[in-house]
């Protein structure tokens, strides 16, 4: 497919994970998980240890696309969803408000405000950017690569609020994702809350839906693959922990509690996808975002998966 050495370009991988959309489209949505017999039963004793070196609660599903074989851990445990939501937002965007580009080319106003009530604004705080607005397409790719919370409120906005999400996520037969609030409150992450939660294993299939499967027109597919591809916030999780010679398209997020999550599909060389799901949480308000622990999982995964 490429050369040894060679990053796959953006086309490339687009069109290999078109053909792995369809090895997945047979396996059913809430089907049960099973690690590979031999390694992947040790992968889990490893997981199981390394969650008692970081004193948090771990969350993984990982499929190898090509195969078939899977390693998950308290894959079907709530977990907080934190910004890993904003793909799915960007999701409902696409399939659901545009037309052929033209919502997307859409300019949307708002206030200085709005983007302090955010709590994050990278893009949309820029001052030229409030003054003039930004189009859909930039909130949506605002919302992936930088995880502007003030983007994702945008859009959520025009999709009729947090709601719209959860019955996106039922559309495509995700019956445990839901999003209740709006940022930032969606990160508070208090143990054993049900709102703006999900599982690893239903974000997972919800992410393979998105950015393999035929959730979305080929069109609005290579967008929102496009921008999980140009993400910059996983520098310290997934892409450390990954080979520097897989592609990864992914998106983090992260909240209170030491809520710590990323979620994504990556690319080895010469081989089909391997959809990824790390969600981290820990039981103290006063703990801190533990990134070593996502690229420590990341790199088991990765290398029980090869």
């Amino acid at each position: 497919m490429w050369s040894a050495g060679e990053r796959p370009s953006r086309r490339a991988v687009l069109t290999a994970g078109v053909g792995a959309g369809a090895v997945l489209a047979g396996i059913p949505f809430g089907g049960t998980a099973s690690a590979a017999p031999a390694r992947g039963a040790d992968v889990v004793r490893e997981l199981r240890a390394l969650e008692r070196e970081h004193g948090a609660r771990l969350g993984v599903f990982a499929r190898d696309t090509a195969s078939g074989r899977t390693i998950a851990h308290r894959a079907d445990e709530r977990f907080p969803m934190c910004s890993v939501f904003k793909t799915l937002a960007v999701g409902a965007v696409l399939r659901d408000l545009d037309r052929d580009g033209e919502f997307l080319a859409r300019r949307v106003f708002y206030t200085e405000q709005d983007v302090k009530d955010s709590g994050f604004g990278p893009v949309t705080g820029l001052p030229g950017n409030v003054a003039g607005g930004l189009t859909v397409e930039q909130l949506c790719a605002a919302a992936i690569c930088q995880s502007d919370n003030a983007a994702a409120n945008l859009l959520l906005r025009e999709l009729g609020g947090p709601q719209a999400v959860t019955r996106f996520c039922r559309s495509l037969g995700d019956r445990t994702t839901r999003l209740d609030r709006w940022e930032p409150e969606l990160n508070s992450a208090e143990p054993e809350r049900l709102t703006d939660t999900t599982s690893p294993r239903a974000i997972g299939r919800t992410y393979t839906a998105l950015a393999l499967g035929d959730a979305l027109a080929p069109r609005d597919r290579e967008r929102l693959t496009g921008w999980l591809l140009a993400n910059t916030t996983s520098t310290e999780r997934f892409r450390k922990g990954l080979p520097a010679d897989w592609t990864l398209a992914d998106k983090t997020g992260g909240g209170a509690y030491g809520t710590n999550n990323d979620a994504g599909i990556t690319w080895p060389p010469h081989r089909p996808p391997i959809v990824m799901t790390v969600l981290t949480t820990h039981d103290r308000p006063d703990a801190t975002a533990d990134h070593p622990l996502v690229a420590k999982t990341a790199a088991l995964l990765a290398a029980a998966l090869a």
